[in-house]
């Protein structure tokens, strides 16, 4: 199954905090209720265009956070997840979500 997961629409247009504390657009809501259920199912591409931009606290969170979970191995996770920017607006975010992911991996 593959599972294209928009975050502004999906999930919230103003994704902001690092835990579930911070509120309900947190890096940790998204990925414990939106990330890893659907990547237990198959491939998701996430789609990051279409927010008001995301705090670094976020994308660390759901990426790096994921990285760490240890849920599945660093080639299993590369295939099972594809980050997208569809604008060169979005680009930054797409690379520092895959830095923190592999930033995470790497300790």
């Amino acid at each position: 199954m593959t599972k294209e997961l928009y975050v502004a629409r999906d999930f919230s247009k103003l994704p902001a905090g690092r835990y579930r504390s911070d509120g309900p657009h947190s890096g940790e809501v998204f990925r414990e209720d939106y990330l890893i259920p659907n990547l237990e199912k198959g491939l998701v591409i996430v789609i990051l265009d279409g927010t008001d931009g995301y705090p670094s606290s976020f994308l660390e969170e759901a990426f790096g956070g994921l990285a760490r979970s240890k849920k599945w191995k660093p080639s299993e996770l590369r295939q099972r997840l594809v980050i997208k920017a569809l604008t060169v607006e979005y680009e930054p975010y797409r690379d520092r979500a895959l830095d923190y992911m592999a930033a995470a991996i790497a300790k």
